[in-house]
């Protein structure tokens, strides 16, 4: 194959993406080899890549190729989420756009739009992935408004509510105004916001006293129906069984006593308006407080706050509060900081609203799915979650599942003229219901309505990863039986509750089985300055951009390099520069070993044969690590050991020992090795970058038409020779330690040299790297002897000493200061080692091997500062 002397990655990547798919190296199904399965987090089908989708993927990608090249059947089934507020919104403004209002329309109409919508942008984000790398099995791609997956929702609504599980009530909900719908707990982010407190007071019907209070929320106070003080705040006794005028209308209400109250906020006393506060609305509940509404659905005043009725909220609050001071109702005004809910999908400052909704009843499933938590049959990478989870689960709230929306699983309850509710699975079915079961015999199937609702987006993501191999409709068959549970969730920590903990319910609950083995949380996205990257703030780079700019496989190991897991990733595009640099470096060794010419004839020397000795161990050793830092989700710490020993260990250290002089040919038996030693370091780099590996693999060899690396395999258990790799440790310091001294001494590289070693300690010499050595040092003999060599520049490894004779080129008084400096660092190392051995604390908890290590530390520099202090001796006799 001709060889292009650069690399070229979009050409590259396109070649290779369509050749995986021609051939259906992603594609699965059941077969007699053990399953390895991974759903993809759906992302929202109105989303376009950034870079949270690109690490959370990267990751995901990464795991399936390498469980693909260990011989597994893997799965990585893809998908999208039906998103309902944030498509229902998109379609409402594309229909403004065409000068359509929501209202004007049927339901039918609007859902034709929206599908209309999802049709034409709901497949750009997988196309997006494509271009990453994904090795997704795309002809499984699930949607969760799919047939399949739409009735699993229904049927689970309906297996829930005959279990007594979900019910219907007026409950205080997180009302959002702008997408008009009601909101889990869980969909509100809270954030500190710098509001204003007011103080206002209350005259006391016939008498000229007043009562103050403190609010945040001014315009609320038109929906007051009490205030209330501490019983035992002794300041408000004489208020006690009064009551009081509301500002501006005059509402008479109670005085009451409640012990919510905080005797150290504002005044100590507090306005309770039931409708519009979780906390005012349950005190309202325990004196029996009439309730008043005063805003409508989308945060304007309604007719029942009596004055500045079609205002908005905030607008109304400006108003009320000229009005309050024109009256003197209004005390003072002060600075204050407190937490607002916040939408979570369209950022509206969340209304506290009494609404009849639907809700799940928690508690019975929560506590199961906390306790697989606990005793490690679902594993959390990092552990540091668990904490978080137990917390959550062990104080959750019944889950409000309606949402006041069109396009979702519209919820399966029909009622009858006299508001009996029919839970079934069509209008039919209920109707049935209601002539068998509720002996409505006149009843006509006309009669029956709908209602009007759908489910919450997360009620059918929660059950993702059963339904999208239909095992809530087929609990049994062959799929199921065959993936679930899948092996591992790559996701964010901040929807551990959204979306992890509600699949573990529903897969105890629906499959007796923990849905995945696996946690791994990812961390956060952010810029160099530690914020977190948003369209807002301008710092989010395009990732298809990126892909276009450094290649994918350069992205992907941008995106992994920093981003151990749980922890944030401190994104900069250096790093998927570094990646490219990377991809170039492989390249570059590539094109080197494939252009050195083969003389079958030649013997291979003895520095080759070492050469590869060495190497294949020390390959071995890291496939053992990787082996280890895989089982521990540590995949930043794999790719990084996986890049040293390709860029340190193989192109620096190993082509330098094994190159054949200028324009000379190698022997065969070290080229092959080479080869296969190439091959086995882009098999382990491939799950990480798989471009530019698959291009290499096809070029360091013959291949078959249809062959891949991608199911070539990986050896991953393999011996390694533990005494050479400590024995090059030791000669790498000494061949970078004599190219030191050349430097040093203007000794041109291609001068030949004599080298002199000294062993102390009745240590017997090692000649296993001397021809290496002598190959990289350009040494034309290598000599042991026992005492030291006048007129040569010496240096120091370990206790064993060295020297090179340059006769009239050796500065003494420049040799001792060097070896007084040498000598100064020595003892420095060496006092930092035993205080390290004095700690009993590290003494006691560190591993054995760790200890002796120290040891080891210790012995070796005692050695140095005894040879080093004996070289001064000499020299300044």
């Amino acid at each position: 194959m001709n060889i292009p002397s650069k690399y070229e990655p979009l050409k590259t990547e396109d070649k290779w993406y369509k050749f995986w798919m021609d051939n259906g190296f992603f594609r699965s199904v059941p077969d007699d080899r053990d399953p390895y399965c991974i759903v993809i987090p759906p992302p929202n089908v109105t989303g376009v890549l950034h870079m949270g989708h690109m690490l959370n993927n990267t990751l995901q990608d990464v795991l399936v190729r390498r469980a693909r090249m260990l011989g597994k059947n893997a799965l990585w089934l893809p998908g999208t989420d039906h998103a309902s507020i944030a498509t229902e919104a998109k379609v409402v403004g594309k229909l403004k756009e065409m000068g359509i209002e929501k209202s004007s329309i049927s339901r039918e109409e609007f859902l034709k739009h929206a599908w209309d919508w999802k049709e034409k942008h709901g497949g750009i984000i997988l196309e997006q992935l494509k271009k990453l790398g994904a090795s997704c099995d795309w002809e499984r791609t699930r949607f969760t408004m799919d047939e399949s997956l739409y009735q699993s929702v229904i049927d689970v609504f309906i297996d829930l509510y005959n279990k007594g599980l979900i019910y219907r009530g007026i409950r205080m909900v997180n009302w959002d105004p702008k997408a008009l719908t009601a909101l889990s707990d869980e969909e509100v982010i809270y954030k500190e916001v710098h509001s204003k407190l007011y103080y206002i007071r209350y005259r006391v019907t016939d008498e000229e006293d007043w009562i103050t209070i403190a609010t945040t929320r001014p315009e609320t106070i038109l929906g007051d129906t009490a205030v209330c003080v501490n019983p035992n705040d002794t300041r408000f006794k004489k208020f006690l069984g009064k009551k009081v005028l509301v500002p501006l209308i005059d509402r008479v209400i109670p005085v009451i006593e409640d012990e919510y109250v905080d005797m150290e906020f504002g005044t100590g006393c507090l306005k309770i308006t039931p409708a519009h506060d979780i906390n005012d609305y349950e005190i309202g509940i325990r004196h029996k407080l009439p309730t008043i509404d005063i805003f409508e659905d989308n945060g304007t005043l309604s007719q029942k706050a009596q004055i500045f009725v079609g205002e908005d909220r905030f607008e109304a609050r400006k108003k009320i509060i000229i009005e309050l001071e024109k009256e003197n109702n209004l005390v003072k005004i002060e600075d204050y900081v407190n937490k607002i809910g916040f939408s979570e999908r369209t950022d509206e400052a969340i209304e506290p609203k009494l609404s009849l909704q639907w809700f799940l009843k928690m508690d019975r499933l929560a506590k199961p799915a906390l306790d697989v938590v606990l005793n490690g049959t679902i594993k959390f990478h990092p552990a540091k979650f668990i904490n978080t989870y137990r917390h959550w689960m062990e104080n959750v709230r019944d889950w409000c599942i309606s949402r006041q929306l069109w396009w979702g699983q519209r919820i399966p309850a029909y009622y009858t003229p006299d508001n009996e509710v029919i839970v079934a699975r069509s209008k039919e079915q209920a109707f049935e219901i209601a002539k068998n079961d509720l002996n409505l015999k006149n009843l006509k199937i006309d009669d029956l309505r709908q209602d009007e609702d759908v489910l919450d987006t997360w009620f059918s993501s929660w059950l993702w990863p059963i339904s999208v191999f239909d095992g809530i409709r087929n609990p049994s068959n062959q799929e199921i039986t065959y993936y679930y549970p899948t092996n591992d969730l790559v996701t964010a920590p901040e929807i551990l509750f959204f979306w992890v903990a509600r699949m573990i319910m529903a897969g105890l609950e629906y499959q007796k089985k923990i849905p995945f083995k696996n946690v791994y949380l990812t961390g956060i996205v952010r810029d160099k300055l530690g914020r977190k990257m948003s369209k807002s703030l301008g710092n989010s780079p395009d990732p298809i951009e990126l892909i276009n700019k450094y290649g994918a496989d350069g992205v992907r190991m941008g995106m992994l390099l920093t981003s151990p897991a749980g922890n944030d990733l401190p994104f900069d595009e250096v790093l998927c520069e570094q990646g490219r640099n990377f991809s170039n470096k492989i390249w570059n060794a590539m094109r080197l070993v494939k252009g050195w010419e083969i003389n079958q004839t030649l013997d291979q020397p003895e520095y080759a044969a070492t050469s590869v000795q060495w190497f294949e161990s020390k390959l071995n050793f890291t496939i053992a690590t990787l082996n280890d830092q895989f089982s521990k989700y540590r995949i930043s710490d794999a790719l990084m050991t996986v890049y040293k020993l390709i860029w340190d260990d193989f192109c620096s250290w190993y082509l330098e020992m094994i190159k054949p002089g200028y324009q000379l040919p190698i022997d065969e038996v070290t080229y092959k090795k080479t080869i296969s030693l190439f091959e086995g370091l882009m098999k382990l780099l491939h799950p990480f970058m798989p471009f530019i590996t698959e291009e290499i693999w096809h070029h360091l060899g013959e291949r078959g038409e249809n062959e891949s690396i991608m199911v070539a395999g990986i050896n991953v258990q393999s011996s390694s020779d533990f005494r050479i790799l400590q024995k090059f440790e030791l000669e790498s310091e000494v061949i970078m330690a004599i190219r030191n001294l050349r430097k040093e001494k203007n000794i041109p590289h291609k001068e030949f040299i004599d080298l002199f070693i000294k062993k102390n300690n009745k240590q017997v010499p090692d000649h296993t790297f001397d021809s290496v050595i002598a190959k990289l040092c350009k040494i034309s003999n290598i000599l042991y002897v026992d005492a030291k060599v006048p007129d040569a520049a010496s240096f120091v490894v370990k206790s064993t000493e060295f020297y090179v004779p340059v006769s009239g080129l050796i500065d003494h008084d420049k040799e001792i200061i060097k070896l007084e400096n040498e000598l100064e660092y020595t003892k420095g190392f060496l006092k930092s080692v035993i205080k390290k051995l004095e700690n009993e604390r590290f003494v006691s908890t560190a591993p054995s091997s760790v200890i002796q290590k120290e040891i080891n530390k210790k012995k070796d520099a005692e050695n140095k500062i005894k040879v080093i202090e004996e070289q001064l001796l000499l020299l300044k006799r």
